[in-house]
């Protein structure tokens, strides 16, 4: 089935998210899977929200995804342009096609007629949609009204009966035409409607197969319509169920991540977003194997596969399959992956901005490597993360945990000799630290847990933690850059504490 043609068609308007990530994918994978074609078409007709930026994330988010397009608007192809801003012309042409077909007819209705129909069925406790009041118009009389320029839209004339697609999801499906109203195919501002420039594109740009969310059920009638006035052959439908958060309601922002770039930001790996959208309705053949390479997803990827009930989306399994793939890569790349979470992590929680990252970046490789062997990186690396910028003496010696180092006489002894002998040293490197640790065992006969453990919380606020000879560089170099939360070095902590515990 190599003619296969798909088209992935988002609009510049904001992020590549979820839902439209995984149609994406599954538009890819469909392609791939026959060795057909894969479009990439941008719908900008909404003028006041598409925006060039958008556009340029969207392109670079799809390819930090893994996802690659055949023809599109920075490829070109046999059937350009991709972009709708620059197809009005096509629009134009068919519509006036349908006017003389007798298809389609003006529409002179302002915003408040519409509005107040609206309000009257609603109120009447009906569906609302067009009365239909401007097919009454005379051909001559609308042509008349048109040419003195008054505004009017162009709507298309809906045929009785009802409109009926074998969905390749959800099976046979129908609507009848009394529940539609003659859908607008260009506006009054000569911009065309999303139901009309869909079917113009999706003709001229021979795609066999529409494969996008459920919520485009309904807008499938309208659009059979047109493909019947223009005496075409629409293509196979397949509507994919909706995702839903962990409180069944549709995912949203309020669930937490949900573009492309806050999973790429948070260090989730492009190919464990793949796998896991690709299992958020669709299941392997065998229905038991959740991790597949790329490979095996074009090799098994078949639309009767796809569920049609809706898919709750699971960040924690998100996090499971990601740590499977970063598990199975080499070292330098892991090394990356633990560099770009731990920028993330940093940024997310306040403790740096964007913009001082990049004179930091060697210091925030420092912090990461402390935790780099941990399996549990998010909570181990914000752990490592209030060390070294929340430090606060007072709440240390509040701590239920932690205020023993002020308590007991053992701890305040090891604490008395170690404290005035680090201040006299200056800048405090670890070969410095262990020669005063040694120095105090000798003087204090304390060692082991004894020594070290009183020391390990005067200096970081906690009972546990990557080892001293990591965080004391940590400190001592994140005392010197220009940060926005200051970190404190080792001997501001340990005045610090001496001062409150009145050593």
């Amino acid at each position: 089935m190599s003619d296969v043609r798909v088209r992935f068609a988002p609009s510049p308007t904001g992020h590549v998210h979820v839902g439209n990530a995984r149609t994406a994918l599954f538009n890819w994978l469909f392609a791939r899977h026959h060795g057909g074609a894969f479009v990439l078409r941008i719908e900008d007709t909404d003028i006041e929200r598409s925006k060039t930026e958008y556009e340029t994330q969207l392109l670079a988010d799809l390819r930090w995804f893994g996802l690659d397009w055949d023809e599109g608007p920075d490829k070109g192809g046999p059937c350009a342009p991709y972009r709708q801003s620059e197809r009005e012309d096509l629009y134009a042409r068919y519509a006036a096609q349908l006017l003389d077909q007798g298809h389609a007819y003006h529409c002179f209705c302002s915003a408040e007629q519409l509005e107040a129909e609206r309000q009257e069925a609603l109120k009447a406790g009906r569906q609302p949609k067009y009365s239909g009041r401007c097919q009454k118009l005379a051909v001559s009389e609308a042509a008349r009204r048109v040419a003195a320029g008054e505004p009017a839209a162009v709507r298309l004339k809906i045929a009785a009966g009802p409109f009926a697609w074998e969905d390749l999801v959800h099976g046979a499906t129908s609507f009848e035409s009394d529940v539609i109203g003659d859908p607008i195919l260009l506006r009054s501002d000569g911009h065309p409607a999303y139901n009309y420039a869909v079917v113009i594109d999706d003709h001229l740009m021979e795609i066999t197969h529409v494969i996008r969310g459920d919520d485009h059920i309904s807008n499938t009638p309208r659009q059979l319509a047109l493909y019947q006035a223009l005496d075409w052959q629409p293509p196979e439908f397949a509507h994919l169920s909706t995702i839903l958060g962990s409180d069944r309601t549709r995912l949203s922002k309020r669930h937490g991540a949900t573009s492309l770039g806050n999973f790429r930001d948070q260090g989730i790996l492009p190919e464990a977003l793949r796998n896991y959208l690709l299992l958020l309705g669709w299941s392997a053949a065998d229905g038991r194997t959740e991790k597949l390479s790329t490979e095996e997803m074009v090799a098994q990827f078949s639309l009767d596969r796809i569920t049609k009930s809706p898919a709750v989306f699971d960040p924690n399994k998100l996090q499971w399959l990601n740590a499977k793939y970063l598990h199975d890569l080499p070292a330098d790349k892991q090394a990356e992956y633990f560099r770009n979470r731990s920028i993330w992590l940093l940024t997310s929680n306040g403790y740096l901005r964007k913009d001082e990252v990049g004179q930091a970046s060697a210091w925030i490789e420092m912090i990461a490597l402390s935790v780099i062997t941990e399996r549990s990186h998010k909570s181990r690396f914000l752990d490592v993360a209030k060390l070294v910028f929340d430090y606060d003496a007072r709440t240390l010696l509040a701590g239920k945990e932690t205020r023993h180092v002020a308590e007991e006489s053992g701890a305040r002894e090891v604490l008395g000799a170690f404290v005035p002998k680090a201040l006299e040293a200056g800048e405090l490197t670890y070969a410095r630290f262990r020669e005063i640790a040694k120095s105090v065992q000798k003087e204090t006969g304390k060692k082991g847990k004894d020594l070290f453990h009183p020391i390990r919380v005067a200096l970081t606020g906690a009972v546990s933690g990557p080892e001293l000879e990591k965080l004391i560089p940590i400190f001592e170099e994140g005392s010197r850059l220009p940060l926005a939360r200051h970190v404190k070095s080792v001997a501001e902590r340990l005045r610090e504490f001496a001062a409150v515990a009145k050593l």
